[in-house]
């Protein structure tokens, strides 16, 4: 059954506004000063990549860096905040990402998008974590690798499930 065309017009600035609440939740009790995290991931913005996340005791900004195919940059700018601060500290973020890609035989194409992590971080040593999470994405500008194609821009929101682990420094 298709829903109304006002509710699905209302559904990106009503998960919008869910976003922007979760994010202004309390600091994590985990969290004390800023200290940086790196780590690995697997899945969600690329195949793999690595991760440099500044943590402060309001949230954190993560950037990752990785890469689908070897032929191709993916990078990934999301402030994150950890409600339900202990061993299990949940995740909602919101920030950017971008492909760029590079075919051998055409243009280099990019894609911009806007990336809503939500998820759950588990402390499994004094200063490691493992994070799973669930990238909510939505393009926002597609500069395609063949000039000549016009495909209209895909504005559905898609999930993108990763994992990640990381070690604090102080």
């Amino acid at each position: 059954m298709r829903r109304p065309h006002a509710v699905r017009r209302r559904t990106p600035v009503l998960i919008g506004a869910a976003l922007a609440a979760a994010l202004h939740a309390g600091p994590s009790a985990a969290q004390s000063g800023p200290a940086y995290r790196f780590g690995l991931s697997i899945g969600g913005v690329s195949t793999l990549g690595v991760v440099l996340e500044r943590v402060y005791d309001w949230g954190s900004f993560e950037l990752m860096l990785g890469t689908w195919s070897f032929r191709d940059l993916s990078i990934s700018a999301v402030h994150k905040q950890y409600p339900f601060g202990g061993q299990f500290e949940g995740i909602v973020g919101l920030g950017l990402w971008t492909v760029i890609a590079f075919p051998p035989d055409e243009n280099v194409g990019l894609a911009l998008v806007a990336r809503a992590p939500i998820g759950i971080q588990w402390r499994v040593a004094d200063e490691q974590f493992a994070n799973l999470e669930v990238g909510i994405n939505r393009a926002l500008a597609v500069r395609r690798t063949d000039p000549e194609d016009d495909t209209p821009l895909n504005r559905r929101l898609v999930p993108l499930p990763g994992v990640a682990y990381r070690w604090l420094t102080r």
